[in-house]
């Protein structure tokens, strides 16, 4: 099976994220909205009414988010890993995929467990460098050391995703040995894995330019017909903090903060759906296939247990 083909045989799991994703946005705006309203007629005070709204709106989000879309996002990566290590999957994709991540990882909080621990030991690392680099240059070497672990964080999601993907395909071990050998797998294979970063960045540098753009306009016409509002809002804001710059205060400057706020939510939603899991068919197929030809040493485990305490602390806990 071709990237492609994977893509289309797997879309429908981003189609459900996508969905519940909508559910958690809607959520959260009616209980903004619900607050304000409640608020405003209460204690004529509509910005308490935003801040609870906002609050327990994104509580609601949060474990919609957080314990039913995580299925979805895991069951795809789960039949890629099975289309690129078998070349085939079964007709009940979604079905299958599902019932995979919950033999994988019984719960949630399994699952979050594995993920949190990959993501840690990426961004330990990537602290490293941005440390090394003021050690040794002083500001200017903090900002090289900066700039190259922003690199790392915007590819970390790539990265836990290929690491899951090789939880899923090492289902003969536990879920901790096989997170210590993907980690593994790609400092040792980054050469090879590197090819696929012209094509994460370019495709997500192409995707928030034309996608965000287009909902970015989309808002700003919506919310150029409600002036009072933002005139409201404006002045609420400027009374709670004088030193709010000219450009946050101003009608024109919140209006347009506003519509790219909206216009960038909505533009992720968007790219997770449809665009991430494209690029990570091809980035997740070099990662496997180098894994499946790589037989890992001792030596290989001592090298990432110097570079991170997360990892050494993992991986002597399931020795």
């Amino acid at each position: 099976m071709d990237n492609k083909e994977i893509y289309k045989k797997t879309i429908g799991f981003s189609l459900w994220r996508l969905l519940w994703d909508i559910i958690a946005f809607i959520a959260f705006a009616a209980l903004t909205i619900i607050g304000i309203v409640i608020a405003d007629k209460a204690a004529n005070n509509w910005l308490i009414g935003l801040a609870i709204g906002a609050i327990i709106g994104g509580v609601a989000s949060y474990i919609i988010l957080h314990y039913i879309a995580f299925s979805y996002k895991a069951g795809q990566i789960a039949m890629m890993t099975r289309a690129v290590t078998d070349n085939k999957l079964p007709k009940d994709v979604i079905g299958e995929g599902r019932k995979v991540v919950k033999e994988r990882f019984t719960t949630v909080a399994a699952y979050y467990a594995a993920t949190g621990v990959i993501k840690g030991i990426f961004n330990q690392l990537g602290n490293a460098i941005t440390g090394l680099g003021r050690s040794v240059g002083g500001d200017a070497g903090g900002a090289v050391g900066s700039t190259i672990s922003g690199v790392i964080q915007t590819i970390v999601s790539y990265l836990c995703d290929c690491c899951l993907g090789w939880v899923f395909y090492r289902k003969d071990i536990s879920a901790g040995k096989a997170t210590c050998e993907g980690a593994v797998l790609f400092f040792k294979h980054g050469k090879t894995l590197a090819k696929n970063l012209g094509r994460v960045f370019g495709m997500g540098f192409l995707s928030l330019l034309i996608i965000g753009g287009v909902f970015t306009g989309i808002f700003y016409l919506i919310f150029m017909n409600f002036p009072d509002a933002f005139s409201q809002a404006s002045q609420a804001i400027i009374e709670s903090n004088t030193n709010a710059p000219e450009w946050i205060t101003s009608v024109t400057g919140l209006t347009v903060i506003s519509s790219i706020f909206c216009g960038v939510v909505l533009w992720s939603m968007v790219h997770e759906t449809f665009v991430k899991p494209f690029v990570l068919a091809g980035v997740l197929r070099n990662y496997i296939k180098s894994g499946m030809e790589e037989s890992l040493s001792e030596k290989d485990f001592a090298t990432l247990d110097s570079k991170s305490d997360k990892f050494r602390k993992l991986h002597e806990s399931v020795k």
